[in-house]
């Protein structure tokens, strides 16, 4: 459906211009070799290449490259915004962007849920916890590996999308780029700050992170709120992971039924209004901990102001996931081979 057709579309256009060249080539020629030339030299005909836009509908432009032109100043000339730059870049997928070449610039958005007759697409959400160069615990990244996780997305052409893209993905507002990831940081240890902040910019990375807040400035090795007020200024989002880190699904021993939920409501608005409050924001994305949740702390949750839930259940998320149960890979094997498996991005499954 979607991207197929489009990839048709491009080729058809393609194909088009391609005879509308020829076939005007054709005519001059045999117009310059059936005039009579009455003794004179025949006039020297110069052909110049098309440029720029050659052909517009209410789909498409059709635009010849003139030479320094690039997807994010297209975007900027076609589409409104230059962020939009991954629309003509996943159209137009192995044609360079140079002088000469012809590009399709889609103008209008489609395929929001990334459907197609092969089946669609899926967002991994990536998490990690803290970081470290000589690592004991399994959720503990060592420095070198996370660099080549890295590395291997922005050399493997995935991007890493927020989770307000995500939102908008699995509430069918918008589509989003083909190979879309979103990286999440769990519990909030200083090494999201001092480690993965730094090598995330190194990238033109942003990531979410899930924050606790009675850990937040207790120890040397807790994130503070000015750190986190930083890393939202340069585009990180933040999102709760409760109070305590407190298990909502369970009742403890000798904890009465009234006394649970009062917990259960504690660790989830205390959270949320401490965050809004140190962060001046609306805080609507929360993980539960250990990734465990039931019926009544779905219902709570979405009382209280979530949007977006997730658990540590394995998988992609496609556009019809509910809201509030979205999963997430937590990655805690260090070599490539595992870490290439959690990126899948499309689900095959035939709609024919």
């Amino acid at each position: 459906m979607g991207l197929s057709r489009n990839r048709k579309n491009q080729e058809g256009w393609r194909s088009i211009f391609l005879l509308w060249i020829g076939g005007g080539l054709f005519v001059l020629s045999a117009c310059v070799t059936a005039w009579p030339t009455f003794g004179t030299p025949s006039p020297v005909v110069s052909e110049k290449p098309p440029k720029g836009e050659v052909f517009r509908s209410d789909d498409y432009v059709v635009y010849v490259m003139a030479g320094g032109e690039t997807p994010k100043s297209l975007a900027k000339s076609f589409l409104g915004d230059a962020r939009k730059f991954w629309i003509i870049e996943d159209a137009n997928e192995g044609v360079s962007f140079r002088r000469g070449n012809t590009v399709v610039i889609p103008l209008k958005e489609e395929n929001k849920g990334g459907l197609t007759a092969r089946g669609y697409q899926t967002v991994p959400v990536l998490t990690y916890h803290h970081f470290g160069k000589g690592c004991k615990s399994p959720y503990c990244m060592p420095i070198a590996v996370f660099d080549k996780q890295m590395k291997y997305l922005k050399q493997n052409g995935y991007r890493v999308i927020s989770l307000g893209k995500l939102r908008d993905f699995v509430q069918y507002r918008h589509a989003i780029p083909k190979k879309s990831v979103v990286i999440a940081i769990d519990d909030g240890n200083r090494s999201a700050y001092e480690i993965a902040y730094p090598m995330l910019k190194k990238y033109g990375y942003k990531a979410t992170l899930f924050i606790y807040t009675d850990f937040v400035g207790v120890s040397k090795g807790a994130i503070t709120w000015a750190q986190l007020r930083e890393m939202k200024a340069a585009g990180f989002e933040i999102g709760s992971h409760t109070k305590s880190h407190s298990d909502l699904t369970k009742q403890r021993e000798g904890e009465s039924h009234s006394a649970y939920m009062a917990r259960v409501k504690s660790e989830l608005i205390v959270s949320k209004r401490l965050l809004d409050e140190k962060l001046k924001q609306d805080t609507i994305y929360l993980a539960f901990p250990y990734g465990r949740y039931n019926e009544r702390v779905l219902s709570i949750s979405e009382q209280v102001g979530y949007r977006l839930g997730f658990s540590v259940r394995r998988g992609g998320n496609p556009f019809f996931a509910d809201p509030l149960r979205l999963k997430r890979d937590q990655i805690l094997k260090r070599e490539m081979e595992t870490f290439a498996k959690r990126l899948k991005t499309f689900y095959e499954f035939s709609l024919k």
